[in-house]
């Protein structure tokens, strides 16, 4: 079998000589670009789908634990009314039970509201690589 005349897969038999034209250069360059531009399109749809399955298992989590909370929440809380009355009025014991338990739930909200932001949705790592290949470009432009 002669090798001399065999050619690597997917290489054109002038790049293998060295004697490429500028035309078959820009034509590699744009096939590259619209390879690796599919590549980070790709990325970004797999990094997108896992940000929106962390939320979902949040989501679901945060769900099942607030429901399984609110029920010793009410226990604990009637507890804690019960116990202030003997030292204030029971109606002021719920006023104040009840207040604290506001609080408290407002403060947790909004702490879970902030984990689920659009900002942590974004997909970070196809947007570095894609800042990455855009200064190579650059650079191989120059």
């Amino acid at each position: 079998m002669n090798q001399e005349h065999e050619t690597a897969p997917n290489v054109p038999a002038s790049r293998e000589h060295g004697n490429e034209s500028i035309a078959d250069l820009i034509r590699d360059l744009a096939t590259d670009l619209s390879s690796l531009l599919g590549k980070e399109i790709q990325l970004a749809k797999a990094e997108v789908g896992e940000s929106v399955s962390e939320a979902k298992t949040a989501v679901g989590a945060l769900a099942t634990g607030a429901a399984i909370a609110m029920a010793g929440l009410v226990v604990l809380l009637m507890s804690a009314v019960y116990g202030l009355s003997n030292v204030v009025e029971p109606w002021l014991a719920a006023l104040i039970v009840g207040a604290a338990a506001l609080l408290i739930g407002y403060v947790m909200v909004h702490s879970a509201k902030g984990k689920m932001s659009a900002s942590s949705m974004v997909p970070d790592r196809t947007l570095d690589s894609a800042k990455k290949d855009q200064e190579t470009l650059k650079r191989a432009a120059r």
